[in-house]
């Protein structure tokens, strides 16, 4: 195998000089490059990343822990996470804690057995051994969709507490408005008893988005029925359960919103085998959209999540956070899309999606849309 100093003399440069252009460590006149870039191609000079990782501590290696990878969610979270990490030279260790405690802790210690330069991660409703872990062994890390309360903190503003334990920056989408403007959308339509499939307790994203459903019924001026609000943990068959559930009340909803792709495949299950027709019978509003979201009949009116800038974000922040170790926590979220389709009862329409987020009913103008925020946060 060619070595660095074959490409030096082939080059007629230092081995200095050929580090400096691989590394982009200083300034290479454009000649100079150009001829190092040569003699590489020309030898087939790999560099040894192993021998750099031992001198310069990195290895270049970016690991992601992600639960459910097989929705197609987080599918798109992984290839927006991928696609920034390949562009800044980073390779991506993945591992799945299925959202267990115990396990996405075991992952985060193989992760930094196998000297990842940080960590994404999507935590559990439990993450209180995460956070140790990563903050006993000063591990930098972006906490990715579900946002957590930082160590020394209740409210999630502040940065890590105690010196030498890493900042923790997030990311997600913003939930509460969104689910909000499906609500008032709905009841714009003249829906008095609307239904919510919520997600798994302990959550960031189910507790926001139950924020969410309840300001949307406050700015819409229904009153909240507590058998209306289930929970559908997150799942298909938790969802169907629930969806069975709301259908046997004496006074069951009219409309329904399901809190996540997942569990709207559940809900579409239970409404086909109890005969109820959407949206004929009842209502349907999804967060989440799908790839396919468009082919159901009826086709499905969602809120759509930015899920690979999500990733892609993600990644930003860690190589953020690598270069300024010791800078404020970041909380960053991103605004979501209202997609209007038919399953709410609405007629086709030529109007954009966009469009007809702004037009849906009064009742939406009392709920702003929420900027995309980046709050820094202070020890």
């Amino acid at each position: 195998m060619a070595t660095m100093a074959d490409v030096a003399r082939s080059a007629g440069v230092s081995v200095a000089t050929v580090s400096h252009v691989l590394n982009g460590t200083r300034p290479v006149s454009p000649g100079t490059r150009r001829a190092v870039l040569d003699a590489v191609d020309v030898l087939g000079y790999t560099p040894n990343t192993l021998a750099r990782s031992l001198v310069t501590a990195r290895t270049r290696s970016i690991g992601l822990a992600v639960s459910a990878i097989s929705n197609p969610y987080f599918t798109e979270i992984l290839q927006g996470v991928e696609a920034a990490a390949l562009e800044a030279g980073y390779g991506l260790l993945l591992a799945d804690p299925h959202d267990d405690p115990l396990q996405e802790r075991k992952v985060a210690q193989l992760l930094h057995e196998r000297r990842v330069d940080g960590m994404i991660v999507a935590p559990s409703a439990q993450p209180g051994e995460l956070t140790d872990y990563l903050g006993r062994h000063a591990v930098p890390t972006v906490f990715l969709d579900r946002l957590i309360d930082p160590p020394g903190s209740g409210d999630g503003t502040a940065a890590a507490a105690t010196p030498g334990a890493p900042f923790f920056d997030q990311v997600c989408a913003e939930s509460t408005g969104p689910m909000a403007r499906l609500v008032a959308h709905l009841a714009g339509l003249g829906h008095r008893r609307v239904g919510l499939i919520a997600g798994l307790a302990g959550l960031s994203t189910t507790r926001e988005r139950v924020t969410g459903y309840l300001d949307g019924l406050a700015a819409a001026g229904l009153a909240h029925d507590d058998r209306l609000l289930v929970s559908g943990n997150s799942e298909s068959a938790g969802a169907e359960r629930a969806t069975t559930a709301l259908l046997a009340l004496p006074d069951p909803p009219t409309a329904l919103v399901t809190a996540n792709n997942a569990m709207t495949l559940g809900a579409l299950r239970a409404l086909r085998r109890h005969g109820r027709s959407v949206p004929e019978d009842i209502a349907l509003c999804c967060f989440d959209d799908f790839p396919w979201a468009d082919l159901f009949s009826p086709r499905l009116t969602a809120i759509a999540q930015p899920s690979r800038e999500l990733g892609a974000r993600a990644v930003r922040l860690l190589l953020e956070r690598l270069a300024e170790p010791d800078r404020p926590s970041r909380t960053v979220r991103l605004p979501c899309a209202f997609v209007h389709r038919t399953s709410c009862g609405c007629p086709e329409e030529p109007e954009r999606p966009e469009a007809a987020a702004h037009s849906t009913s009064a009742a939406l103008s009392e709920i702003p849309p929420e900027p995309p925020s980046e709050k820094g946060t202070t020890s």
